[in-house]
Protein backbone atom coordinates (compact mmCIF):
# COMPACT_ATOMS: atom_id res chain seq x y z
CA UNK A 1 0.00 0.00 0.00
CA UNK A 2 1.10 3.27 -0.89
CA UNK A 3 1.46 6.12 2.01
CA UNK A 4 2.31 9.72 1.71
CA UNK A 5 3.18 12.21 4.99
CA UNK A 6 3.87 14.78 5.41
CA UNK A 7 6.54 15.53 7.82
CA UNK A 8 6.87 18.92 10.18
CA UNK A 9 10.39 20.44 11.03
CA UNK A 10 12.39 19.41 8.71
CA UNK A 11 13.66 20.99 4.80
CA UNK A 12 11.38 18.02 3.06
CA UNK A 13 8.03 18.50 2.77
CA UNK A 14 6.77 15.06 1.52
CA UNK A 15 7.48 11.61 1.97
CA UNK A 16 6.18 8.80 0.15
CA UNK A 17 6.31 4.95 0.51
CA UNK A 18 5.46 1.72 0.20
CA UNK A 19 4.51 -0.88 2.90
CA UNK A 20 3.63 -4.55 2.31
CA UNK A 21 1.33 -6.83 4.22
CA UNK A 22 4.32 -7.73 6.76
CA UNK A 23 5.06 -4.13 7.84
CA UNK A 24 7.99 -4.24 5.17
CA UNK A 25 9.40 -0.90 3.15
CA UNK A 26 10.02 0.14 -0.37
CA UNK A 27 10.24 2.90 -2.51
CA UNK A 28 10.77 5.68 -0.35
CA UNK A 29 10.99 9.15 -1.87
CA UNK A 30 11.26 12.27 -0.22
CA UNK A 31 10.35 15.48 -1.76
CA UNK A 32 12.49 18.65 -1.45
CA UNK A 33 15.38 18.56 0.89
CA UNK A 34 18.74 17.54 1.12
CA UNK A 35 19.26 14.88 -2.29
CA UNK A 36 21.85 13.00 -1.85
CA UNK A 37 21.22 12.00 2.30
CA UNK A 38 17.52 11.32 1.51
CA UNK A 39 18.13 9.18 -1.36
CA UNK A 40 20.85 7.31 1.06
CA UNK A 41 18.19 6.91 3.51
CA UNK A 42 15.79 5.96 0.81
CA UNK A 43 18.42 3.22 -0.27
CA UNK A 44 19.26 2.37 3.41
CA UNK A 45 15.52 1.56 4.45
CA UNK A 46 14.57 -0.29 1.31
CA UNK A 47 13.32 -3.81 2.41
CA UNK A 48 13.66 -3.23 6.03
CA UNK A 49 10.45 -3.82 8.51
CA UNK A 50 8.51 -0.83 9.88
CA UNK A 51 10.02 -1.74 13.27
CA UNK A 52 14.05 -1.39 12.29
CA UNK A 53 13.46 1.74 10.27
CA UNK A 54 11.79 2.84 13.85
CA UNK A 55 15.06 1.58 15.84
CA UNK A 56 17.42 2.52 13.32
CA UNK A 57 15.67 6.12 12.64
CA UNK A 58 13.59 7.68 15.58
CA UNK A 59 15.32 10.59 17.25
CA UNK A 60 18.00 11.25 14.95
CA UNK A 61 17.96 14.83 14.97
CA UNK A 62 19.03 17.69 11.91
CA UNK A 63 20.89 20.55 13.79
CA UNK A 64 18.75 22.02 16.91
CA UNK A 65 15.30 21.20 14.76
CA UNK A 66 14.34 18.66 17.23
CA UNK A 67 13.70 15.68 14.37
CA UNK A 68 15.47 15.17 10.98
CA UNK A 69 13.98 13.45 7.88
CA UNK A 70 14.83 9.88 9.48
CA UNK A 71 13.11 10.43 12.20
CA UNK A 72 9.71 12.28 10.69
CA UNK A 73 10.59 8.81 8.18
CA UNK A 74 10.33 6.72 11.46
CA UNK A 75 7.18 8.65 12.51
CA UNK A 76 5.64 8.22 8.72
CA UNK A 77 6.02 4.10 8.65
CA UNK A 78 4.72 3.92 12.58
CA UNK A 79 1.52 5.45 11.16
CA UNK A 80 1.28 3.84 8.50
CA UNK A 81 1.19 0.87 10.00
CA UNK A 82 -1.42 1.54 12.59
CA UNK A 83 -3.74 2.71 9.34
CA UNK A 84 -3.43 -1.28 7.84
CA UNK A 85 -3.67 -2.53 11.04
CA UNK A 86 -7.01 -0.92 11.78
CA UNK A 87 -8.10 -1.64 8.41
CA UNK A 88 -7.86 -5.15 9.23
Amino acid sequence: MRFTYYPSGTCSTVIDFDMDEQGMIHNVQYTNGCNGNLKAIASLVEGLSYQDVIHKCRGILCGSKGTSCSDQLSRAVELAWEKMQQQD
